[in-house]
């Protein structure tokens, strides 16, 4: 259940990374709330991708699905 949330709003966030070049894949949602994701593109290896990580993805997920504890990016 907590999987197919985070899709969707990762559907809504899409869009923008894919606007710079970049995209993300969802790789795994654990039951305690850890989102584990892999930047691609454009956002592979971008100095500003941990921003990116942190203030647009892991805040905006939270915000849309309050079981989200944390955002990690996996390789």
């Amino acid at each position: 259940m907590i999987k197919e949330k985070v899709m969707a709003a990762l559907s809504g966030i899409r869009p923008a990374l894919q606007a710079d070049g970049g995209d993300i894949d969802l790789i795994d949602v654990s039951p305690d709330g850890i989102v584990k994701v892999r930047l691609t593109g454009a956002c592979c290896g971008c100095p500003m991708s941990q921003v990116t990580l942190t203030r647009g993805v892991e805040d905006r997920l939270k915000s849309s699905v309050p079981e989200v504890k944390k955002v990690v990016a996996v390789d």
